[in-house]
């Protein structure tokens, strides 16, 4: 039987919780900057578990440490929620400020050179090659802006960050005191660009081959049935890609959407179980899918513009963001709580 739960009429005042899903796509990570701002200034949003990875990895830290700073300076919930989201929304503006200020991630080569030579450079050689002390200056910037001893001890948020185990090929999870900068660099770990990141003698590779993001840890470790799925990776395709380079951009969406449509199946599924009565209500939860779809927003753009970081093109990101979480929270809040509004079926 379909949940009545679903046919209920919403509030469209009161705070509501959520978890967020945050996907990867280098610098188009600004645009899910944008989203984040806007719903942290709406204030009627509680966000109980957050997963991203690789952009979506430090977009979800650097909100998380805002929140583990309010947690530590005020005791009373309320004021924590009010002033970790201003916080929140400080931290990644100067985070993100940061990573406009360095012009490219591609060790100086202005933009747009920096793609060609990059495309070219590693058809012959490897980051052990190329970058052999494994300098990358995120690092830097990520360590300067988040606490991530602060997010861990104080837990105000849930954050999960996914990279990929290369001896294994299984995605892994870090949480609670496993999440680190060198988590979060390994969830960013282009391997063509980035040597492994090595964690307790185990190394790592960008969390976007086995989950962009992983859904699961916001189902099984979390209260909230809604989660909202931010995606800048595009899903749908309508041009068939006739040269090389628009061939491995295709092939590299098609990659880093393969996790995230099986989980999106699989909840479909037990949704479907759930409302047929062949599955215990009590054992599993009835998960409300949404979505924030930036993928056709930004896929005109072109997959090159996710290495292009100049403060104007990422300010830029950040509007789009802002604009498509103001419309999804006028066109949808009222359903948190109440239904899924992203179709998976559509998708899966």
């Amino acid at each position: 039987m379909p949940d009545a739960h679903e046919n209920a009429p919403a509030s469209s005042s009161a705070v509501k919780t959520l978890n967020l899903a945050l996907q990867g796509g280098g610098a188009h990570g600004a645009y899910t900057w944008g989203v984040l701002d806007a719903l942290l200034e709406d204030g009627r949003i509680k966000i109980d578990g957050v997963s991203g990875t690789s952009a979506g990895a430090m977009n979800a830290v650097a909100m998380a440490h805002g929140f583990a700073t309010a947690a530590r300076e005020y005791k009373d919930p309320q004021e924590v929620q009010i002033a970790g989201s201003q916080m929140a929304r400080d931290t990644l503006k100067r985070l993100w400020e940061g990573v406009g200020s360095m012009g490219t991630m591609m060790w100086g080569i202005p933009m747009p050179a920096a793609g060609a030579f990059m495309n070219m450079l590693t058809q012959f050689l490897s980051p052990y090659q190329t970058n052999p002390l494994g300098i990358n200056p995120l690092r830097k910037l990520l360590e300067k802006e988040v606490d991530f001893e602060l997010i861990g001890s104080t837990n105000a948020k849930q954050v999960f960050v996914c990279a990929t185990n290369v001896r294994t090929g299984r995605g892994e999870i870090f949480t609670g005191p496993r999440l680190s900068a060198d988590a979060v660099m390994a969830s960013a770990c282009l391997p063509m660009l980035f040597k492994a990141v090595e964690i307790d003698g185990e190394h790592y590779w960008d969390g976007g081959y086995s989950g962009n993001p992983a859904i699961y840890p916001l189902i099984y470790r979390t209260e909230a049935s809604d989660i909202l799925l931010v995606q800048i990776n595009p899903i749908d395709h309508d041009r068939l890609p006739d040269d090389a380079q628009e061939i491995m951009e295709r092939v590299n969406e098609v990659t880093f959407n393969a996790g995230l449509l099986a989980e999106l199946r699989a909840i479909e599924f037990v949704r479907r179980l759930l409302a047929e009565g062949k599955l215990d209500n009590r054992r599993y939860k009835n998960v409300l899918m949404h979505r924030i779809d930036g993928g056709a927003v930004l896929a005109p753009m072109g997959a090159a513009s996710k290495m292009r970081t100049d403060r104007a093109f990422l300010r830029q990101l950040f509007e789009l963001g802002r604009e498509s979480g103001k419309h999804w929270l006028h066109s949808h809040f009222a359903d948190i709580g109440v239904r899924p509004t992203l179709k998976l079926t559509d998708n899966a």
